[in-house]
């Protein structure tokens, strides 16, 4: 209980002092990551807290799956109509773009890890996190279309990573277990199919009911919130009973209730984004009391070298190419390629990849928690200023330029 009554504490004082540190540049991120941290100094194994622990998986799974369904769930169907362009790049070309360039790093830096480890270390950090870049995308000084094509972007490119985590994951057990390729298909196709069809069916149902109740009055106000919460839920548990991929169904869902419940109404889903927040605060600070105190003893100079490569090369280049023709300017390219944030994605990742024991799994844990632990801080204090220098550039007029 230690664990939580410092936890609720630490989310207490960060809470209340929010506006004083986002104003400082500070994000909340940082805040829960260096909370957590001190906590693990000053308490050590009396907090109680492992990543092998039941709970700390749930609440980082719960935390994923929350934040999956809410993107999914607010995304701007008609903006992504208005402009499929740079968002169609960034996911179609860019993602799988990042997956191989980072294959290719982790395999040059890290001789010894097997490909399918490689393979999976690269799956876990080719996501991007909304929440960290949300002073980018709701920065008015940033161009719409540049604002549109991150907000899309990172709305959909975690559920999307979802199959190649999937893939990833398989492969490495499969390697560690002398599995065959048509037992890794068929799991993978177990856990996509189910993962699918609860989304699918789930997500629909709620969406409709939710419309259809809202129209003829049936609500009580107080019951809407909570009722998207069910649906996520709903979603969550459906696949994990029919052995399907939790996440990838709790994406579908908030697509599938998005189009089902038709009107852009972000009221719907706000209860569902706070309680996913509150539970990735906790993430953030079981990630700053656990996997930093690991990376930091097992880091070694080509973990470092891959996490500051993971952030800039490796995302930069492969954004650039997905943007080669599309007439975006080179300074573009480099604001789009940089506030590619990794995040709680790739936190829950790297926690279910060590839970299940892969090989390898400290040495994996410990190069993702350097990767994310370096953006959440690298990210969060630079988009002030870079989104700053930016504007002086893309602003009309003789001193700027447009960005498209």
């Amino acid at each position: 209980m230690i664990a939580l009554l410092l936890g609720s504490a630490a989310l207490i004082l960060l809470s209340a002092f929010s506006g004083p540190l986002g104003r400082r540049g500070i994000t909340s991120a940082m805040a829960f990551v260096l909370a957590g941290f001190l906590l693990a100094l000053a308490f050590g194994d009396r907090l109680g807290i492992s990543l092998e622990t039941t709970s700390v998986l749930r609440v980082a799974e719960l935390a994923l799956v929350f934040l999956l369904f809410n993107d999914a769930a607010r995304l701007d169907l008609g903006g992504l109509r208005r402009s499929p362009g740079w968002p169609v790049r960034l996911l179609g070309v860019g993602l799988p773009l990042t997956l191989l360039l980072g294959f290719a790093a982790g395999a040059a830096l890290f001789p010894d890890l097997s490909p399918a480890s490689v393979f999976l270390l690269s799956a876990m950090l080719c996501a991007t996190d909304a929440a960290l870049g949300h002073r980018v995308v709701e920065d008015p000084s940033v161009p719409v279309p540049v604002r549109r094509a991150l907000n899309v972007e990172s709305g959909l490119n975690d559920g999307v990573a979802v199959p190649f985590f999937l893939v990833s994951l398989d492969l490495t057990m499969s390697a560690l277990d002398a599995g065959v390729p048509s037992a890794i298909a068929a799991a993978l196709a177990q856990q996509v199919g189910w993962g699918l069809a609860a989304g699918v069916l789930i997500g629909c149902t709620g969406g409709y009911l939710q419309r259809l109740a809202a129209r003829r009055g049936w609500f009580e106000t107080r019951w809407r919130q909570p009722c998207t919460l069910a649906v996520a839920l709903a979603a969550y548990a459906a696949a994990v009973t029919l052995g399907g991929s939790a996440f990838l169904a709790a994406f579908v869902a908030g697509l599938a209730f998005r189009l089902a419940h038709g009107a852009d109404d972000s009221d719907a889903t706000r209860f569902t984004e706070e309680t996913g927040g509150i539970l990735a605060a906790a993430t953030w600070m079981i990630f700053g009391a656990v996997a930093v105190p690991a990376a930091l003893s097992h880091l070694t100079w080509q973990m470092a070298v891959y996490a500051l490569l993971s952030l800039t090369a490796v995302r930069m280049l492969a954004v650039g190419a997905a943007m080669a023709g599309s007439g975006a300017p080179w300074p573009t390219r480099a604001f789009l390629g940089w506030f590619g944030p990794r995040g709680l994605a790739s936190v829950v990742f790297a926690i279910l990849a060590f839970e299940r024991g892969t090989p390898a799994a400290e040495t994996l844990l410990a190069i993702v928690a350097a990767t994310v632990g370096l953006s959440v801080f690298a990210h969060g204090l630079s988009a002030k200023p870079l989104v700053a220098v930016y504007h002086r550039w893309s602003e009309p007029g003789p001193r700027g330029r447009q960005a498209h």
